[in-house]
């Protein structure tokens, strides 16, 4: 494929074979490219096109709680995320740690 020095010197139907050369050359490249992908598998994450999130086993579980209240046997908490606003004020004034309201 040829290039011309200037585009806007060309006919109509030289800027047409042009325009299907280029398409010609961009499908190819595509579909080899497409094959790349095929020939890697789905090691990468991707099956179909789409990108599967593989998530651990435990995502999304409850976990048993390791902490509860003195005042209310109710309220408990797992150890997990910021604590819980239950925990800090019964610990505010007192020689309470987190330790003291583990389930034995």
């Amino acid at each position: 494929m040829a290039r011309p020095s200037k585009l806007s010197v060309m006919s109509i139907e030289a800027l047409i074979k042009l325009r299907d050369d280029i398409t010609t050359v961009l499908s190819r490249k595509a579909d080899e490219l497409k094959g790349q992908l095929a020939r890697l598998g789905s090691g990468d994450g991707m099956s179909n096109g789409r990108i599967s999130r593989r998530g651990g086993k435990l995502k999304g579980r409850k976990v048993a709680p390791k902490y509860r209240s003195k005042k209310n046997p109710k309220l408990t908490w797992a150890g997990r995320g910021a604590m819980p606003v239950w925990m800090r004020e019964e610990m505010k004034g007192t020689k309470l740690k987190k330790d003291s309201f583990l389930i034995k």
